[in-house]
């Protein structure tokens, strides 16, 4: 979970909740969309599409336009 509690930016924290649960098998295909992620870890639009973002340039998950975000195949 994400926390307002320590000193790590949320998106940072949300990235590295969603980059785990990628490693560790959790998550293999779909990436829930920006909306379920920001009502489940209680955080704006903005960090939820921030996080993303930063998954993708690592090149963990890809955007598939008009679709949503998926992992990206090894």
């Amino acid at each position: 979970m994400v926390s307002r509690d320590i000193p790590v930016p949320l998106h940072e924290q949300l990235a590295a909740e969603l980059r785990a649960k990628i490693e560790s098998g959790e998550l293999t295909t779909r990436v829930p969309s920006i909306l379920t992620l920001a009502q489940e870890y209680g955080v704006s639009h903005k960090t939820a599409q921030h996080a993303l973002s930063t998954l993708a340039d690592e090149g963990l998950i890809v955007a598939v336009r008009g679709l949503g975000f998926y992992v990206a195949q090894r």
